[in-house]
Order: C-alpha cells, then sequence, then structure tokens
C-alpha cells in the first residue's frame, strides 16, 4: 500500500462478518447504485489532498457509525457535513452516496465544528475502518471485536506510513487504549457523544491553543440522529 490509491483499493476488499465495508458494500434501502465507488473516490481524495496539503495529525475514532463514516466513506463525517470536508481537504468534490434527505449526527457536528476552527487538513480515521453491526441488524452500532482490528491493524499502519504524521489524536479512551502502544505522540480526548461535548472541545483546543467560542456549536438545519 504504497500510494493512496493502494490502501483505499485493499481497504474495498475487506469483508468481515457483521459489518459494513462502505468502500465495497452497497445498502439496499439507503444507498445509489454506485454509493461504494463514491465513497471509495470520497475517501481517496481525502487521503490525497492531506498527502499534497502536509497533513501533519490524524484524528482517531473508534470505529464507523452508520449514520456517519457508513453513508460518506470519510470517518467522524455525516452529509450534513460533506462541504466542510470538501473546503478542509483542498477543495476536494466529495460527494453523496445515499438517496433520501441527508442524514445529520451530533459527533460530527461537534467534530467539525472544531476542525471548522483548525482550518487546516487533518487525516481522519477510525481504529476499526468498518462499521460493525449486531448480527442482522445492519442499522445499529455496536464496539467492534479485538480479532476484527487485528484483522484491520495494518490499515492502521499503513496510513502511518503513508502520511507520517507528527501526532495522533485519539478521540475516546477505547481509541486511545488501541493506539497506546504505538512509536508517535498521542493525546487522548473525550469522545463527543453522551455528555462528552464540553470536554471533547476543551480538549481539542488545548491542543491547538484555540480561543474558546463564545456561541454554542452550529448544528445543521437537519434532523438529528442520535450518537454514533
Amino acid at each position: 500500500m504504497k500510494t493512496a490509491a493502494d490502501f483505499v483499493d485493499a481497504l474495498s476488499a475487506v469483508a468481515l462478518e457483521n459489518t459494513f465495508n462502505p468502500y465495497r458494500d452497497i445498502c439496499p434501502v439507503h444507498d445509489a447504485a454506485n454509493a461504494a465507488e463514491l465513497r471509495r473516490t470520497n475517501l481517496w481524495r481525502c487521503l490525497e489532498a492531506c498527502l499534497n496539503g502536509g497533513a501533519d495529525t490524524i484524528w482517531v475514532a473508534r470505529d464507523l457509525g452508520y449514520r456517519g463514516g457508513r453513508r460518506t466513506g470519510i470517518p467522524l463525517t455525516d452529509e450534513a457535513h460533506l462541504q466542510d470536508a470538501s473546503s478542509l481537504f483542498a477543495g476536494a468534490h466529495l460527494s453523496r452516496s445515499t438517496i433520501g434527505p441527508p442524514v445529520a449526527e451530533r459527533t460530527a457536528t461537534v467534530t467539525w465544528g472544531q476542525l471548522n476552527s483548525i482550518g487546516k487538513p487533518v487525516m481522519l480515521w477510525n481504529v476499526f475502518p468498518l462499521h460493525p453491526h449486531a448480527p442482522g441488524n445492519a442499522m445499529t452500532n455496536r464496539c467492534h471485536k479485538k480479532s476484527e482490528r487485528l484483522a484491520t491493524w495494518p490499515f492502521m499502519l499503513a496510513l502511518l506510513k503513508l502520511l507520517k504524521p507528527r501526532k495522533l489524536v485519539a478521540i475516546g479512551q477505547d481509541a486511545g487504549l488501541a493506539l497506546a502502544d504505538l512509536q508517535i505522540d498521542v493525546s487522548v480526548v473525550r469522545h463527543p457523544s453522551y455528555g462528552g461535548q464540553a470536554d471533547f472541545i476543551a480538549g481539542i483546543q488545548d491542543i491547538y491553543d484555540l480561543v474558546p467560542a463564545t456561541p454554542a456549536v452550529r448544528e445543521p438545519a437537519l434532523p438529528f440522529a442520535e450518537f454514533a
């Protein structure tokens, strides 16, 4: 996996039980016919923008959520923030891959509030790069298993080799524990879900020396889903 294209191609070949690979699989309810191709292109464009723009930090959460990265192909990013992602990633054109009304996610909204404040490319990733769901119920989120993480860990290592980041920001303790053994600087911030929004924002502002914003986090004018 020496290039962004190699990385995306290899990831699109992964198939694991009770997971949805957005770069390979098609949801029969919510996806357009070419959804997997669009999500592969989205991820490739973000990777290329980070490689060309010298992104020196990767934000790493736990796994893809079914209302965010599963639909867009971009971790920590829902459809309400695809335009924000396009702007941050050097004007890369990122496309919706689903049909019907776009879906917003609170975690993505809080995350992108901080990314927009930083104003420079940050690669977004997950410890487990697919969407793990409960058996027989694809529209749920579950924590990935250790065996699943080990099966896909080469992608984490390949991403580090590609981008050569100066720093990792682990979003949540689960991600922090998974990254603890890597020989790279890792800062752990609280995940913004379940009452962690203020702590997450404070943690990011401390890392990037941001001045705390007076207004509350702006939320898109879309029906919010639960945290994922």
